[in-house]
């Protein structure tokens, strides 16, 4: 009786055997690719810091980050027309972002009817998946000409043309992002305000914005990562030109971000120069920005989670 429970307990066993591996090496694989994620992004901070040490160490860290001037063929390079530029075109860009997103991330999520909404949720998907080039030609061909022509500018290439081109990309991002999060509020907030009273709008003021609003905080700063880390389209309709605008404010002058100076520079510099290292030390400044901004989101969202109980 024994020998033959035994016999049958025996491919139990084994089948619970292998299930345990099997959940084993999964579990090990998952492991492996965060740690992979993880060393993958200390080698990046390690090798920009390695290559842009020189520039810090040759030109001075203050000099290199405000200084006024950035000119590689005199060997003068000063990060403070960059900075200024990648300020403002990053800025405006967001304005319009946020106009244009946040409204339509509601009207979608909270407010358009079925045949709006299967009109308008793939046209945004759509919008989406365009390459940066695409945006960067008609920027060039439709949106610089146009400027040229109705401000009477020297150039349509400028702050303005590059802050209008990356707000209209960055478009479907923020609006799917806030979609999700205002579509994640629980339907008994909504159907309790309206229960009460309140009007469709008034919920959506009201109820489900402040319920939602960690993820769309979020939303936004990471979406200024996005607009501050992208480079073609910028390189395009930017102008590249490395100075600040005179005066300050001035958004019809040309000027230069991150991500242009270095698409544009570092294919002719040569190996091992000041200039070379100068260009990692605007990479490195432009990834520290990206991750203050990474995290800065992520501390956010938790605080305003914690004190009105987002989603």
């Amino acid at each position: 009786m024994s020998k033959s429970k035994t016999l049958m307990d025996s491919p139990k066993k084994r089948t619970l055997l292998k299930r345990q591996i099997r959940e084993k090496v999964i579990e090990y694989s998952f492991f492996f690719t965060a740690i992979t994620s993880i060393l993958v992004m200390v080698l990046i901070f390690y090798f920009l810091i390695h290559e842009s040490l020189a520039a810090f160490v040759e030109v001075g860290p203050f000099n290199l980050l405000f200084g006024m001037k950035w000119h590689s063929a005199g060997n003068i390079f000063g990060m403070a027309p960059i900075i200024a530029g990648s300020i403002m075109v990053t800025l405006l860009a967001l304005i319009i972002n946020i106009f244009v997103g946040v409204p339509l991330a509601i009207y979608l999520a909270e407010l358009a009817g079925p045949r709006s909404r299967s009109l308008l949720k793939p046209a945004i998907e759509l919008l989406a998946g365009v390459p940066s080039i695409v945006y960067g030609f008609l920027g060039v061909l439709v949106l610089v000409v146009y400027l040229e022509r109705s401000f009477e500018m020297l150039t349509g290439r400028s702050i303005l043309a590059g802050s209008i081109l990356l707000g209209i990309m960055f478009i479907p991002a923020l609006t799917t992002i806030c979609e999700d999060a205002l579509r994640a509020v629980p339907k008994e907030f909504k159907e309790g305000s309206l229960a009460l009273g309140a009007t469709r709008w008034q919920t959506v003021r009201g109820v489900t914005l402040p319920a939602a609003s960690s993820g769309i905080i979020a939303a936004v700063v990471l979406n200024v990562g996005n607009i501050i880390g992208e480079t073609m389209a910028a390189l395009l309709v930017v102008g590249n030109v490395a100075r600040l605008p005179s005066p300050i404010f001035d958004i019809f002058d040309p000027s230069a971000i991150f991500t242009s100076v270095i698409a544009g520079e570092m294919g002719e510099v040569p190996h091992g120069s000041i200039h070379y290292h100068s260009l990692f030390a605007v990479g490195f400044v432009l990834l520290m920005i990206v991750t203050f901004l990474n995290i800065s989101a992520d501390f956010i969202r938790a605080a305003i989670k914690k004190k009105f109980g987002g989603y």
